[in-house]
Parts: C-alpha cells; structure tokens; sequence
C-alpha cells in the first residue's frame, strides 16, 4: 500500500478538511481528492463524508484510523531502523520551531550523544503545523514547540519559560516615540493581549508570520516588534537591539511533545538530557531575567494555550 495514502487520510482525519489538509501537505486540493479516493476504492468502503462544512470519518474511517497510525509507525520504524549509520545501534529525531534550536534544541542533540555515544540523532525544523505532522507519522519522536497542538499520540509536557519583549533595532525607543513598529504573529492569544494592552500597535503595515525569523527582519533595519526574550538575548548583548523599557511583556513558554510509543529507555535519556539542557538555559538566562526585571512590574497579559488543532 502507498504510504502517502495512509498519509494524506491521517492528515484529513486530523484536520477534518481536504483544504487544511491540501495546505498542510502542500499539495493541491484535487491530489488530496484523488488520494483518499484510491484508498477508498483499495478497501472498499467510503472513509469520509464530504459536505461544504469539511470531511467527517465515517463509521469505517473511525474503524480505519487506529490501524492506519500502526502502519505508519511500522512504516517509520522500518525506514529509521535500515538507516541508522554504521558504528551506531540506536537512532532519535527531534523537531523545533526555528527559535528552539540555538537555546534548547542544539543543545540537548549534545547532551543525548555526550551520554549516548552510540546514539545517532536526527534535527528537523518548521513551524508547528510541520513539526506537529511529523510526530503524529513518526518521521520524529519528540519535538520542542510554542504553540503545541494536542493530538492522540502526543504527550505535551512544559519546557522552558519565555516571554515576548517589545525590542527595537534603535536605542532609546519608547512607546511614545515607537516608529516602524512591526508586528510579529504568535498566536491568537497573543494578538488578543496586544490589542487590549497596546490598541495602537495593532494597526501596523508590516505583518511577519514568520515566528522567529522575524528576528533577522527586525535587527537588520530600522524596526521594532515583539520577540521572544531568550531568543534576543545576543543582540541584546551586542546592542544590535534594545529593549523598549515601558513595554508590557506577555508569557510565552516552550513545550516538548513527545510521542506516546517512544521507546522506553530513549525517553528516559532524553526526558534527563532536556532536564539538565533546561536548567543551564534558565541559568545562563539570569542576567537578561536581571536586566528585564529593572523594568516596570506587570500583570500577566495572557495565559497561552494548548491547541487542539
């Protein structure tokens, strides 16, 4: 059976659309279509309703669906096992949104090799939408995320806390004198936050839905946005930006996502190897904690959430 079948119909299932599906796959709508039609045809039964409001499983995808997460497991396992190099007897691969790798994600690949030489590790990167298909078809066993979205399979456990600064490329910016503001999507939540907080901010020409590439937007020109602390922390110190002093600052915690099917002894390794990555992180944070703190106290602008996505 094509593996990009069973694929593309977990893709559906979990986004209950052949549009979000089309667009998470990055394929066209009608090669989704035909797609979940040959799987159809090869078992035989129809595996979704299909109306205007999306595509629900029927009663035989509902049956379908735990059996196409085991071929697609076996299917990864198979694929990780015949690759493993030469000289190696035991293979993991971690995913991270672009800002987690730098500060966490390169890391703990140091620490699991350092306590496990003959570990072979294996990185990807994207926003979550990839990261999160990558866990759910095993392409990676654990994932460092922001914004992690709950799906059966997935366990999601805290990380590491940050928060978004209001930081500019210029010194001396307050939010009285703030020009070229620039705003950075973190979520909903956020955008919720920074529109009760700071209502004038929200009507900016520039938007980056970039995450934390925005970063290289902002730093190399005239600019200013919200950007997560532990993320900034080098510029800081070079002064290539600077911190907007009586802005409000708004929560934004890192989780890791683990598949539930992980083998037992790598999860231990790698739940102790990202324990200790963690507390180095934080530790190595303090004098930004201590810079950050001179600032004004605040209240808390939003709780972010888990999505179930």
């Amino acid at each position: 059976m094509d593996i990009t079948l069973i694929k593309t119909f977990l893709e559906v299932a979990n986004t209950g659309s052949f549009v979000a599906a089309r667009d998470r796959l990055f394929v066209t709508q009608s090669a989704i279509s035909l797609r979940i039609q040959r799987l159809e045809d090869s078992l035989g039964h129809q595996l979704f309703t299909r109306s205007k409001a999306g595509a629900v499983l029927t009663a035989e995808g509902q049956q379908f669906e735990p059996y196409a997460l085991s071929l697609l497991k076996i299917w990864e396992e198979a694929r990780q096992k015949i690759s493993i190099p030469e000289g190696y007897s035991r293979a993991l691969s971690i995913g991270a949104q672009y800002s987690l790798w730098p500060g966490l994600g390169f890391r703990w690949l140091d620490a699991l090799q350092t306590t496990m030489p003959e570990l072979s590790v294996h990185a990807e990167v994207g926003m979550t939408d990839r990261i999160t298909r990558f866990l759910v078809e095993g392409v990676i066993q654990a994932a460092l995320l922001y914004t992690p979205q709950l799906r059966p399979g997935l366990i999601v456990e805290p990380a590491l806390d940050d928060e978004l600064i209001l930081v500019a490329s210029y010194p001396d910016a307050t939010l009285d004198n703030l020009t070229d503001y620039v705003s950075v999507e973190w979520g909903p939540e956020f955008t919720h936050a920074l529109a009760v907080a700071l209502p004038h901010l929200t009507d900016s020409g520039r938007s980056l839905a970039l995450g934390a590439l925005s970063m290289e937007y902002i730093v190399n020109r005239r600019a200013a946005g919200f950007l997560p602390a532990r993320s900034v922390k080098r510029y800081l110190s070079e002064e290539k930006l600077h911190v907007v002093a009586d802005a409000p600052r708004f929560p934004y915690p890192s989780w890791v996502v683990w598949r539930d099917d992980i083998d037992e002894e790598l999860a231990e390794l790698a739940r102790s190897t990202l324990k200790v990555v963690v507390q180095a992180a934080e530790k190595d944070q303090e004098s930004l904690v201590d810079e950050l703190s001179t600032m004004e106290d605040y209240e808390p602008a939003f709780a972010p959430q888990i999505t179930n996505e």
